[in-house]
């Protein structure tokens, strides 16, 4: 059978390792889905979803909010900042981090607002409550 070895890790787990059909991740200029004998790659992830194929055909998804990915001889290596399965997200919690993003970004005139870090917090709450079909 023509499979890969994934693993995922983030700073605080290994999330997954075992061998898969396909992987599907959110690179920087767009989604990519690496296979059987894809060519080496190096890549950054953004935010976004993870999806597995595994040997029998069953399908796992994980919200990202990045990293890196490396591709070599049949193995993909994720190092993932994090990594969440749907039940694993806190709907209220990302409703929460969604609402102080968006004030904080309402509130652009105060210059001790780090803009950056609170766009990046409105995506990461965007992501985790878009993977759950949350409302906001």
């Amino acid at each position: 059978m023509k499979e890969i070895l994934l693993e995922i890790i983030t700073p605080s787990k290994s999330a997954y390792k075992g061998n898969v059909k396909s992987v599907t991740v959110p690179g920087t200029v767009g989604n990519f889905q690496v296979l059987f004998n894809h060519a080496p790659l190096l890549s950054s992830l953004e935010i976004g979803k993870i999806k597995i194929e595994d040997i029998t055909g069953l399908e796992t998804e994980y919200a990202t909010s990045g990293g890196t990915v490396e591709v070599k001889d049949n193995k993909v290596l994720i190092l993932a900042d994090s990594v969440e399965t749907a039940e694993e997200i806190d709907i209220e919690r990302a409703k929460k981090a969604y609402e102080r993003a968006k004030e904080r970004l309402s509130n652009r005139a105060q210059s001790d607002i780090d803009m950056i870090r609170a766009e990046l917090a409105l995506e990461r709450a965007i992501n985790r409550m878009k993977f759950v079909g949350a409302s906001f």
